[in-house]
């Protein structure tokens, strides 16, 4: 049987993403057979094939989430059968594919009244997001957050759970067209970054007070207002460098600031050992009880992955991104 993947020869731009195909074996033992039906473009994706993350050996495929069917259970794999639609995000990587063999513990089933394409939308961002506001900083009614990239994978959902939780949200956006978005999805105030200093709008609109936690998936070009958006005490949550690398600075300016904290939470860390299911389960019925609202951004075929990153790293798309087999 083959397989048509997504593979690197080295790290680079989009160019370097090429299309081959490969044969692939059945299952092993503990693993299924996968045909994937819908694959989600995320930023860990272009930071390894960058080489910001590196890999472990060249040539390497790439991707971290899909959904699809179980076509085939290796010998000793229980808990699903033969027809069942999962997702998974989780290494090792080689999501861009068609047909893939996964250990059968890494799979998450989707609930009936899901697609595929919706399960593949939400699971690695609605995750992350879930852990952005119940564990790295647990939302609470009255208090002013801002979240960066609003109308984002991960921050549409992070302002429609803390909106959710009791929070007033600020979303910072790039565009007129994002703000609408933000503010339809449940943000309180937009911000268009382009064209207003993000940092002095907050002071306003908080009162002077700053906010207790900004959340930053930006990264290089946010950062330092991030940290003038806090109060005394907050948490700059650092999840992202969508504009590059946070520079270096010094830890003593956290202490001028205002004792400020400043962490940088990895998805890893709370989706292991039972924590998978939880917060997998958490996202599911977010979404089926209408508290998330989520809808694929746009699909591109397969072979056109190095597409999909040129649009994810301009900020040029709204919403999740999927690659469609």
């Amino acid at each position: 049987m083959q397989a048509r993947e997504i593979v690197i020869e080295q790290p680079g731009g989009p160019e370097v993403l090429k299309l081959r195909r490969r044969e692939i074996g059945p299952p092993a033992r503990g693993e299924v057979l996968l045909r994937q039906t819908a694959i989600g473009v995320n930023y860990i994706d272009i930071q390894h094939r960058s080489g910001r993350y590196p890999l472990a050996s060249y040539p390497a495929p790439l991707g971290f989430e899909a959904a699809g069917v179980v076509e085939q259970l290796g010998e000793g794999t229980s808990g699903f059968s033969v027809g069942d639609r999962v997702v998974y995000a989780s290494p090792p990587v080689g999501a861009y594919a068609d047909l893939r063999c996964l250990e059968a513990s890494r799979l998450v089933a989707i609930p009936d009244g899901i697609s595929d394409a919706l399960a593949a939308t939400v699971f690695n961002k609605g995750i992350t997001a879930h852990y952005l506001t119940h564990t790295t900083w647990e939302v609470a009614p009255g208090q002013t957050i801002l979240v960066h990239a609003a109308s984002g994978g991960v921050g549409s959902l992070l302002c429609q759970w803390a909106r959710h939780l009791g929070a007033t949200v600020i979303g910072a956006v790039g565009s007129a067209e994002k703000a609408t978005r933000a503010a339809d999805l449940g943000c309180h105030h937009t911000i268009v970054t382009t064209q207003e200093d993000f940092a002095a709008r907050v002071q306003e609109i908080t009162g002077g007070r700053g906010v207790p936690v900004v959340y930053d998936s930006v990264g290089r070009d946010t950062i330092e207002g991030s940290l003038r958006c806090l109060s005394p005490r907050g948490l700059l949550v650092s999840f992202g460098t969508a504009s590059g690398a946070n520079p270096p600075f010094d830890l003593f300016r956290l202490n001028q600031m205002g004792s400020l904290y400043v962490t940088s939470p990895a998805y890893v860390t709370h989706v292991a050992g039972e924590q998978l299911a939880m917060r997998a389960s958490a996202v599911f019925a977010a979404v089926m009880s209408g508290v998330l609202r989520a809808e694929p951004g746009r699909f591109y075929p397969l072979e056109a992955a190095g597409q999909a990153h040129r649009d994810l790293a301009a900020r040029a798309t709204i919403g999740a991104s999927l690659l469609q087999p």
